[in-house]
């Protein structure tokens, strides 16, 4: 029979040597490290829940109502310019002169009588624009409130 072995001649088993341990280490510290100045500098936080006015509320705060603003005024909103800017004033003067008492520009969907302002033009305007918020008189008829058809 033989002997069994001395424990000075049994070998542990070594999952990585020193130098691949090294290595790793290396690479683990220089991951971390990117990883870390990632986030550092890539920061973004998105609160839950959102906050109740967004990061643009002020500037959207101040909107022009298309009853009262000027060509001008009217002109700086997104893809009106000076000719439909112009064409606005002029449907509001002739709506005005028809029907003193009334408002020309009620809701959104009032701007489609403009010529060249359609449905997708509106929804564009939408968030720049504030109209009235007061409601007709409780003895005007259906009938009276009727728009009659955009003038020349």
């Amino acid at each position: 029979m033989s002997d069994p072995p001395s424990p000075e001649r049994v070998q542990p088993f070594v999952l990585w040597s020193p130098s691949q341990r090294g290595v790793l280490t290396a690479f683990v510290l220089i991951l971390s490290t990117i990883l870390l100045l990632r986030l550092a500098l890539d920061r973004m936080y998105v609160s839950n829940p959102p906050p109740s006015r967004g990061e643009r509320f002020d500037d959207l705060a101040s909107r022009i109502d298309p009853n009262t603003a000027t060509w001008q005024e009217l002109a700086v909103l997104p893809a009106i310019g000076e000719k439909r800017a112009k064409d606005i004033i002029a449907y509001r003067e002739s709506f005005v002169a028809r029907q003193p008492d009334g408002v020309a520009f009620a809701r959104a969907q009032d701007l489609m009588e403009v010529k060249g302002i359609g449905p997708a033009m509106t929804e564009t305007l939408l968030p720049h624009l504030a109209f009235p918020t007061t409601q007709p008189a409780a003895g005007i008829s259906a009938d009276s409130q009727n728009r009659p058809p955009p003038g020349p």
